[in-house]
């Protein structure tokens, strides 16, 4: 992927979430400039989790800078790993993004020398000493590198490349990121990770009227969202709580908490579901959930409504913010009906994994999974029937229920890709299909052939295209 590009036009190299939801990068070279579009973790299957330790496919000192669609760890978790090795240069985001950042990353590092040393204390690891991916200190040195920016407002990137940032309603913060090459008067589009329209919170997503070159996402790329989550939560609750059980729903703490504590209070305010004790354990999720609240810019018309009207929209009438670790040990101990929500929301770390290890076995309880469960995570094992889960070096019988609410997703469905593709007044020149499981890419990149007519192929991994001709600014790529 080196290559020389100095008398090249623009080239992109998908250095991650292409044929896979996670890892997100992608690499735009030209004219002797080095741009990062994302710069995310891979989660969930150990091949791709291995990726992490291994050197990346460009050089980070050579990068001049990179811009943020938004602060989920996938998107932006390698960030702490670049510094470390050499990157100095700008990284531009949202204002909600950067702040949401400094939350993110720092648990981010502090879940992995956490882990490290229960690995070490537990001897587990196949790792001796088992070190931590990335270190706090680590995670210090990105912030001074941050440079927030409004929605809707063109900024300079690097000598001759301006972009601009526009909502997407995925989470706080989240933006689709449109760059304009200036002298060739083209455009290349990402998508960053769609929301969704009407939900909670967050304004809808804004459309993008033109691009010559278009990444998209595709996590639901192959299916719709049930319009129905409410009622299946109350129902899950209601009859866990009359079972005398627990319901344990590992969530992520940006979105999805925050989505959740706003339906069970509107739940409870209509008497569908029984008035019991809400448990948030999870600082970080306390603290995206308190940070939410100071981004008015950010909030849709509902939203507005209640904090005018002097109540807290994310609050449960029974509503229990667990920080400490000793509140969270407290916890364990409860019994009777309850809901309990901790992070993560794939369950490959974090307080749910204590949660689970006292309650699985107990067919009175339910886990109810409400978020995207990657390929290799315990999530998807327990999709998939799961029998039991491997946690802390320990194997764990699986007796609780097993519920899914997919309506919650924060990730825009098929037919809401569609919905903001329609958004464009001419179609792109080429499109790519990216940030999705291959089933689901293969489908939208499908559907946008058959249905609009549009030129798209899904995204290889590693692999390095043109994007525009350099000297008539013909659109280039990948034979669909």
């Amino acid at each position: 992927m080196q290559a020389d590009t100095t008398s090249l036009g623009p080239r992109l190299s998908f250095c991650g979430a292409a044929g896979t939801v996670t890892g997100s990068k992608y690499l735009i070279e030209w004219a002797g400039q080095h741009l990062l579009l994302d710069c995310g973790l891979f989660q969930g299957l150990k091949d791709l989790r291995l990726r992490n330790w291994g050197e990346p496919p460009f050089e980070p000192r050579r990068l001049d800078a990179i811009v943020l669609s938004h602060a989920h760890i996938d998107h932006s978790g390698y960030l702490p790993l670049l510094v470390r090795r050499g990157y100095r240069g700008p990284v531009y985001c949202t204002r909600a993004t950067a702040a949401l950042l400094r939350i993110l990353l720092t648990d981010s590092a502090r879940l992995m020398e956490e882990e490290a040393e229960y690995a070490n204390r537990h001897q587990y690891s196949k790792h001796h000493p088992a070190l931590p991916l990335y270190s706090a200190e680590d995670v210090e040195q990105v912030f001074p590198l941050l440079q927030p920016q409004d929605y809707a407002q063109s900024f300079a990137v690097l000598p001759g490349l301006s972009a601009t940032l526009r909502r997407t309603g995925h989470i706080l913060g989240s933006a689709s990121v449109d760059l304009l090459w200036e002298g060739l008067g083209k455009r290349l589009i990402f998508s960053g990770d769609l929301g969704r329209w009407g939900r909670p919170i967050l304004r809808d997503p804004e459309p993008v009227p033109q691009g010559d070159v278009l990444l998209i996402e595709s996590t639901y790329g192959d299916r719709c969202h049930r319009s129905d989550a409410p009622a299946q939560l109350a129902r899950v609750i209601s009859e866990t709580a009359h079972r005398g059980g627990a319901v344990l729903i590992p969530a992520f703490a940006v979105g999805r908490v925050q989505e959740l504590l706003w339906t069970l209070g509107q739940l409870e305010d209509r008497g569908e579901v029984p008035l019991i004790s809400v448990y948030v354990d999870s600082p970080m999720a306390i603290d995206v959930t308190e940070l939410t609240l100071r981004f008015p810019e950010e909030h849709d018309e509902a939203m507005d409504a209640a904090l005018r009207n002097g109540s807290c929209p994310l609050h449960s009438r029974e509503y229990h913010a667990m920080r400490t670790v000793e509140q969270s040990k407290w916890l364990n101990g409860r019994k009777g009906p309850m809901v309990i929500i901790a992070g993560n929301g794939m369950m490959t770390g974090g307080r749910i994994l204590h949660h689970l290890r006292q309650r699985l076995d107990d067919p009175r309880n339910t886990i109810l999974l409400v978020g995207y469960q990657a390929a290799g995570t315990r999530g998807r094992a327990l999709l998939e029937g799961a029998t039991q889960l491997r946690m802390h070096g320990q194997m764990v019988p699986v007796r609780a229920q097993v519920e899914v609410i997919d309506g919650l997703s924060a990730h825009a469905d098929q037919s809401e890709l569609m919905r903001w593709l329609s958004g464009f007044k001419t179609p792109p020149q080429k499109t790519y299909i990216v940030h999705g499981e291959p089933g689901p890419a293969q489908t939208l990149a499908s559907l946008l052939k058959e249905r609009l007519g549009w030129s798209a192929a899904v995204a290889v991994d590693g692999e390095t295209i043109p994007l525009f001709d350099a000297e008539d600014g013909k659109a280039n790529g990948i034979s669909t």
